[in-house]
């Protein structure tokens, strides 16, 4: 008895949450997009217009300029402020009928596109971005063509408004026709790229830049790189380089180009100053200029200074020892200086005297 008890509460508990999970799966929220700035209406579920409801946004009254007509809302001149989850009451019981997110948006414009090879002559990819915010989702659609023949397009898992075509064929002078096409729940924009092959072969920055002084040249400068580790075949496909350098102190730049070297020497730096070196990679027939590589400071070799010797003599300290009674040898000590008169006074008194005795 006791097991037909426990069975039969396991069978009603069990009625009780499908009819439950059944209920709310009809009231779960249904997302409406809006375009901003248009007049939005809401219909509480399928009641007819003769019935009394009442509207809630996010669980409180709706404070917006707002009108009701029977079972719709409508919403003036809706913006971000507007978007929420609006729920619907039925009255009198105030049983809810319907559960609708509004989502307030804009829909897309024209795509920027872009694309280019920095690894020729396997590929190429695209790139495109939304130019304005549309406050909802969008997606985008991408197309290639060569040749009148669709391309196999390969989206990059990294960078989501990125993908990857593999070049059909190697110096074909047939345009290629990309078209991105962006769309959201408010309508759709597209943009079409139309390139001949060579005009978008662009390497990535040289890598590895660095700079050492050469010793005993204070202005000199050994630089050197590598070519950028994308660019697949070096060899049959070589790239010339543009080096660019100039003092910290001061804005104007020196520009170098070379064939195909890897390295140079600076031979006009100002001695003891620092420098910012920069390479720059461009395929040597087609193409244009990658953009400049990461800035190396440096500076020339600067003589290490001599040590600091000292040329004064130092005293050895002595020690002094006073007499009461100088002897006759030792330097006497100075007197202080007296005038012409009382030295020639001093000279003739002797004189003088051996004079008056004769006298007397």
């Amino acid at each position: 008895m006791a097991n037909l008890v426990t069975s039969l509460c396991c069978v009603v508990l069990a009625a009780v949450v499908v009819a439950y999970a059944q209920k709310r799966s009809q009231l779960a929220a249904r997302a409406q997009y809006e375009q901003m700035g248009r007049d939005v209406t809401m219909q509480c579920g399928k009641l007819d217009s003769n019935a009394s409801v009442s509207w809630k946004v996010n669980g409180t009254d709706v404070m917006a300029q707002h009108r009701l007509e029977g079972p719709r809302l409508t919403l003036s001149k809706v913006d971000l402020h507007h978007n929420g989850r609006y729920s619907c009451f039925e009255e009198p019981a105030g049983e809810m009928r319907d559960y609708i997110s509004l989502h307030v948006g804009l829909p897309p414009t024209e795509p920027s596109v872009t694309c280019r090879s920095n690894t020729y002559p396997k590929g190429f990819y695209c790139s495109w971005q939304e130019l304005h915010t549309t406050h909802i989702p969008i997606f985008f659609e991408v197309d290639v063509q060569h040749n009148l023949k669709t391309l196999d397009v390969n989206r990059d898992p990294v960078h989501k408004n990125r993908c990857r075509v593999e070049f059909p064929e190697v110096f074909s002078t047939s345009p290629y026709k990309v078209n991105v096409t962006a769309f959201n729940a408010l309508g759709k924009a597209s943009t079409t790229l139309s390139f001949e092959e060579f005009s978008i072969v662009k390497p990535d920055p040289p890598e590895r830049v660095t700079a050492k002084p050469i010793r005993f040249n204070p202005r000199r400068l050994e630089v050197s790189w590598h070519s950028p580790s994308t660019w697949p075949d070096i060899e049959s496909f070589p790239l010339k380089y543009f080096l660019r350098y100039r003092p910290v102190i001061r804005e104007q730049w020196q520009h170098v180009e070379l064939s195909e070297s890897t390295s140079h020497i600076i031979t006009d730096a100002y001695a003891g100053k620092e420098y910012v070196i920069q390479v720059a990679a461009k395929d040597t027939e087609i193409g244009t200029w990658s953009d400049w590589s990461v800035p190396f400071h440096a500076t020339p070799w600067i003589e290490d200074p001599l040590p600091i010797t000292s040329t004064t003599e130092v005293d050895t300290p002595t020690e002094t020892r006073t007499s009461p009674i100088p002897s006759s040898n030792a330097p006497q000590k100075a007197e202080p200086p007296v005038g012409r008169a009382a030295r020639v006074f001093t000279f003739f008194s002797p004189l003088l005297l051996g004079m008056l005795l004769l006298f007397i």
